[in-house]
């Protein structure tokens, strides 16, 4: 109705007179709650939750106190078009992120980590789990084993009474991140986990750019006898590189000193 009255320039009545329908259908004036706040807030989670249906959101909003209907919610989730398709081509991702993910501004403002592969001298495999600040560049912690997942948070628990914890953490969709221990921790201690599309590395660069790093500096160049050998030449990659890595995002200093460098300014600038 609205397009036959702008493009024609003819009024109402002659506009439903030609489709045949009635006036009221354009004066009418819709008497629901519009759900401004829930449709924000879903969209809020869903920009974070990006690999989350309808199911999940709504248990996240429940835990916030919000409470509403299975099917209300579903209807509002899918007329923001927030809907994911279960059965995809692989690279054909739908859960594309709502908005740009936003730079690190702070120290202990975001976080990346990730998981590396490697192999000891006699072949056994081990992992290693590597966690960044995006902001400093700091390498926080790469702790190894040969069997870690979503319940191995040690290192961030050991972070958080070392520094503190951040406000989010960039992770890919690997099963360690998505499992329900993480998510439990995650909730617990207030922290954000910002999952990455399916098939796109580049949304998590920063800490892919240090894994094929500590890859060409550290596991290609070394053997390791046990784990314990792993670990004692992984912690001296570790502080080499915080301490004199230089990185052109920093104007060529290593992370340590511009960690230092912007702790100084925060306590020489006026409260």
């Amino acid at each position: 109705m609205q397009y036959l009255m702008g493009r024609y320039t003819v009024s109402a009545r002659r506009a439903c007179l030609v489709v045949r329908t009635t006036r009221s259908s354009v004066y009418y004036k819709s008497r629901k709650d519009p759900l401004t706040a829930l449709r924000q807030r879903m969209r809020e989670l869903a920009q974070t939750r990006v690999r989350f249906g309808y199911r999940r959101l709504r248990v996240l909003l429940q835990r916030e106190g919000w409470t509403v209907g299975k099917e209300r919610f579903y209807r509002v989730y899918t007329e923001e078009g927030l809907a994911l398709r279960r059965k995809r081509p692989w690279r054909h991702t739908t859960a594309v992120h709502r908005e740009q993910r936003r730079p690190a501004l702070a120290r202990n403002d975001i976080w990346s980590m990730d998981f590396v592969a490697d192999q000891l001298a006699d072949g056994r495999r081990f992992r290693a789990l590597t966690v960044i600040d995006l902001f400093t560049r700091e390498c926080l912690a790469i702790d190894i084993g040969q069997g870690l997942g979503g319940q191995d948070v040690a290192a961030l628990e050991r972070l958080r009474f070392d520094r503190g914890l951040p406000q989010r953490i960039y992770c890919d969709n690997g099963t360690e991140f998505v499992s329900a221990v993480m998510d439990l921790w995650a909730y617990t201690n207030g922290v954000i986990l910002d999952f990455s599309r399916r098939g796109k590395p580049t949304d998590n660069a920063t800490i892919e750019s240090f894994n094929g790093r500590f890859r060409e500096e550290c596991l290609n160049v070394h053997w390791f006898a046990s784990l314990e050998d792993a670990q004692q030449k992984i912690d001296a990659f570790r502080w080499d590189y915080n301490e004199h890595h230089p990185h052109r995002s920093l104007k060529g200093l290593s992370p340590r000193e511009f960690a230092q460098r912007m702790l100084a300014t925060a306590a020489d600038s006026p409260s």
